[in-house]
């Protein structure tokens, strides 16, 4: 990956964890890897447990964010999720996946953000 295009990913988990703390989340961990993957972000919004993707677009030459996190995606992010519930003993925690799409104007700025809980595998 390059360094710009990590560093926007960078930037949008940055944006996407102060707009979910806004909303009542708290963070607990940050880039979580496994085999299967990474989770952007891992917080807690009331008693569940929330794997958090994170998807930036600056223009819509790819489409929107939403149409980036595809089901293939979605299923490596739950696969992720059991190995965290099982690397830290959560394996009867109530969770689900939520996702932040960020879309930037052509200046960098947020233009637009959207949340969407409880995301399934379809």
């Amino acid at each position: 990956m390059s360094t710009y295009r990590a560093a926007l990913g960078a930037r949008g988990e940055d944006i996407a964890l102060a707009f979910l703390q806004a909303h009542g989340y708290t963070i607990q961990a940050r880039n979580y890897r496994c085999r299967y993957g990474e989770i952007d972000l891992v917080c807690t919004h009331g008693a569940v447990l929330v794997f958090c993707e994170v998807k930036l677009r600056r223009s819509d030459s790819y489409g929107t964010p939403e149409e980036g996190v595809t089901p293939r995606k979605l299923a490596r992010v739950a696969l992720a999720a059991h190995s965290y519930l099982a690397e830290h003993g959560l394996e009867e925690a109530d969770w689900r996946i939520d996702v932040v799409a960020l879309e930037l104007d052509r200046r960098g700025a947020v233009a637009r953000t959207a949340l969407y809980q409880a995301v399934g595998l379809e």
